[in-house]
């Protein structure tokens, strides 16, 4: 079959590896209700994308703790307990990576993770070494689905965007990378319906 993409493009949080703040706080906070709460008005996702544009996340633990000082022990351990809220990989698309690169087909990622957190994950996940390249939004500032950062990665990655397929669980990203011209699938936990579409486009 002809190879309809030269390139995948990978994205990595709840694609490659399970995320979730509760995963931690289920650990931490007993009572349904209270940790309810404090996942709504404390430690939140849309507090944490401060730390995929670049905010240190010492800074940001800071920030919490100053805004609600009687939860300090339990704002410090999303620093020093952060890996907790990853539980577990995806294994059906990191065998479908493993297949990808038994075929030498070019893999690369495009994920939103801030600077600290990626330092402390990227070590414990070595299939990532089978990627050619990662653009990481702390890193450089820029964060999905700004086009830009769409934009980088296509300078980067050395392909045009119509011969990679980018994959993302969220739906915003996934419109902005298609109305950059890229190939898209929005994953939403269906492994097999994605290697479905990459035999189809001639990368499997």
């Amino acid at each position: 079959m002809e190879r309809q993409v030269d390139a995948v493009v990978w994205d990595i949080g709840r694609v490659l590896v399970h995320w979730s703040i509760r995963a931690l706080y289920d650990t931490l906070i007993p009572d349904p209700a209270q940790r309810d709460w404090f996942l709504a008005h404390v430690i939140t996702e849309a507090w944490h994308l401060q730390h995929d544009t670049g905010v240190p996340l010492d800074a940001m633990i800071e920030e919490r703790v100053a805004a609600f000082p009687q939860y300090r022990a339990l704002i410090e351990a999303y620093r020093s307990r952060w890996l907790e809220t990853l539980p577990g990989p995806i294994a059906e698309n990191l065998a479908l990576i493993r297949r990808l690169a038994a075929r030498g087909v070019p893999q690369f990622a495009i994920t939103n993770f801030g600077v600290d957190t990626w330092a402390m994950f990227r070590p414990t996940f070595p299939i990532l070494d089978l990627l050619d390249d990662i653009v990481v939004s702390g890193v450089e500032r820029l964060v999905k689905p700004d086009p830009a950062i769409f934009a980088l990665a296509a300078r980067r990655f050395g392909h045009a965007p119509d011969r990679m397929i980018f994959i993302d669980d969220n739906v915003a990203n996934i419109a902005a990378a298609q109305a950059l011209g890229w190939q898209v699938f929005h994953f939403t936990g269906d492994a097999l319906a994605l290697e479905v579409e990459l035999t189809r486009l001639g990368a499997l």
